[in-house]
Parts: structure tokens; sequence; C-alpha cells
């Protein structure tokens, strides 16, 4: 299988099924000398581990890294990271008749295409539980940028109907509703409309947003690589999302360009910008605004309500999904999108390193 693989100068390959014996992930690129333990990475699987609030699948993980390379007395040593979850709760029989159909929704029918065999177990390499190596790398990743003052903040801007509202932001929020949301009451609001989804034996989708600031201006190639195109990448890459934004997004399709240019000028000696439509990037570079980019998530497509499908004979049948899922995947998929959102933005840092003779100079001259 090709495309296992992210990144140019901080590549990251993830290996691993979701009800094989293992996951992971191997990083490459990373400098020598950054001071990371277990617990950097471990503090990010939490955010994204099943069975820990009403609204997550019931699937009980520990997702308990192990760091097998790449470290020594407490820092980075410049060569591979190789990093391992187990897998300990895997109920490989809930997923034993779909074998012979394919799930609407889901990517069965299209890896029979491609292949000619799958995984069908939890959907093997499609399945949701491959993105515990992204967030481990993320988690690297996430650590690497801060030492730059760049820093990522990911949550849930909507579930269903029901959107945050930023004048009652609240960050620590974040972390402590269910939901993931900044905005306590939302988040309220939300976890009723999931409880009467779930009651109906259905689910739903939502929006993920992240905010990157900190990133100094020059970042991304104005071509192939513009650095919205591969944040966009890195956020498609991800299962379930269907959609990516940029600032304003398709907001700006129905404007003028006077309502839509973010004017400059200058303020402390610094050139700066009066409003931030483009979300922190022109021309595919960083302008040096915080960076605002959304995500679309689909609804969890395992769903119990009866649903027409095709069997491997051909045949059209009935089916009620059976298994452990998520009414919703947006509040596991946040520190995702954080990750990969980080993972693009470092390894765009790392790139620009020589963009410039006088980088270069500084680096072997000075």
């Amino acid at each position: 299988m090709a495309g296992s693989s992210f990144g140019n100068i901080f590549q990251i390959t993830t290996w691993g099924e979701s009800h094989g014996v293992a996951l992971g992930v191997v990083i490459d690129g990373c400098p020598s000398g950054l001071p990371l333990s277990q617990e950097d990475i471990q503090i990010f699987l939490n955010r994204r581990k099943p069975g820990q609030t009403k609204i997550s699948t019931p699937r009980k993980e520990a997702d308990e890294v192990e760091i097998l390379s790449g470290l020594f007395e407490g820092k980075t040593t410049g060569t591979p990271i190789s990093m391992l979850v187990r897998n300990t709760s895997q109920h490989s029989s809930d997923y034993s008749e779909i074998a012979s159909y394919y799930r609407p929704g889901h990517a069965d029918y299209t890896f029979d295409a491609k292949y000619g065999f799958r995984d069908y177990r939890g959907g093997g390499r499609s399945s949701g539980r491959e993105t515990i190596g992204r967030v481990a790398a993320g988690a690297v990743a996430s650590k690497l940028l801060s030492q730059f003052g760049i820093t990522l903040t990911a949550y849930t801007k909507s579930i269903g109907p029901v959107s945050i509202n930023m004048s009652s932001f609240d960050k620590n929020a974040i972390l402590e509703t269910p939901t993931c949301m900044p905005d306590r009451q939302a988040s309220l609001q939300a976890e009723q409309y999931l409880a009467d989804c779930m009651k109906e034996y259905d689910s739903v989708g939502g929006v993920i947003e992240c905010v990157i600031e900190g990133v100094p201006a020059g970042l991304g190639d104005p071509v192939f690589n513009k650095l919205d195109a591969n944040l966009s990448k890195a956020m498609m890459s991800i299962g379930a999302v269907k959609a990516v934004e940029i600032g304003d997004g398709i907001e700006v399709a129905s404007r003028r360009g006077s309502e839509n240019n973010d004017s400059f000028h200058m303020e402390d000696g610094q050139i700066t910008k009066t409003t931030n439509h483009a979300g922190g990037i022109l021309g595919g570079i960083s302008d040096g605004s915080p960076i605002i980019l959304r995500t679309y998530i689909k609804p969890t497509p395992s769903i119990f309500s009866t649903q027409q499908t095709v069997n491997k004979n051909g045949e059209n049948i009935e089916i009620a999904i059976k298994g452990r899922h998520d009414p919703i995947i947006v509040p596991r998929a946040v520190v995702v999108v954080e990750s990969m959102a980080a993972l693009t933005i470092l390894d765009a840092l790392l790139l620009n390193a020589c963009a410039k003779m006088d980088n270069l100079l500084k680096i072997y001259k000075e």
C-alpha cells in the first residue's frame, strides 16, 4: 500500500490496523536535542482515545504509547523516532458478517475495488484508529513548534445545528466538555441534540476550527506547495473530513474585493493587517497573522438504523450495523486536526530554512 507517509523534511509514516496487534508511527527528520518524554505524547493521545464520554464509542483502550527509538537521556537524537500503541480491546467478531457486504459510507467497496481484498475487522487501515500515529507524531511537532512560539488551538465549532458563540469562548472548556466546545452552554445543547440522535439510532457531523498563532511571515511556496494547499491536503487526508476552509472560506465568493481585502498598516514597527479575511495566508505564503482553518466532518457512517446495501454476490440487502461506534466523530477528531496542522506547519518551517542565502549563512558561517 502506497501513501502512508506524510511530509518532506519532518516525515511521518503510520502503520497498523484497527484490530491488529498494534498501531504506530515512525518519524524521520526530527532535529536532535528536543526535550521529549512519553508523557508529552500521552497527553495528546489521551485527547483522542475512546471510551471517555457517553458520546464516544464504548471501546475501552488505554492507548498507552511506547517510544521504541530516537530518544536518549530525555532528548531526541536526530535518528528515527518509532512509537507504538498496542490494541487491547478488539472485538473482531462484531465485524465478521460485514465481510460479505459493503457498509454505506465506508471504504469497504472502494478497498475491494482497488485491492481485491480488505481487512474487514473495524475497517483496517481506513479505521479512525489509524490516526493514533498522526496524533503521536503531532505531539512531537507541537512541542518543536512551541520552541519557536508557535501554538495551535483546535476546538469543535459546531455539532449538527448547534454552533458556539465566540463571545462565550472559554479555552479551558475545550478539554473539559465532552464535545470539545469552548462554549459550555453550546456544549450542553449539543449533548442534548446528540442524545436525541442516539435515541433514533442515528449519528451527526460537525465543524472543527483550528487557530495557529505565532507563525512568521514567509512559510509556504507560491505554486504547488502553497501553505493553504498543504494544510488542505493534510486535513482532507483525515478519513471523515469532507471540506476545508481557510480564513473566511466560502463566504468570500459572495463579497466584493473592497470588502474582502485585508488592509496593511504599520504597528510598533511591524507590518500587520487590520482584518484577517485571508486567514493568515496570502498567495500560498503565511503573512504573520493567525492562520484560521476549518474542517467539515461527516456523520459517523456506522449507524444502528436499517440501511440498504449490496453484498459481494451482487444482491440487494438490508443491514443494521453492529459493534461499538462513535455517534459523532468530531470531539475525538479535534486533536487529529491539531496534529495534522502542526505537522504541516513544522515541515514548512524546516523547508523555509533554505529559502534564503541569509538563512544558510547564519547556520553555517556565523
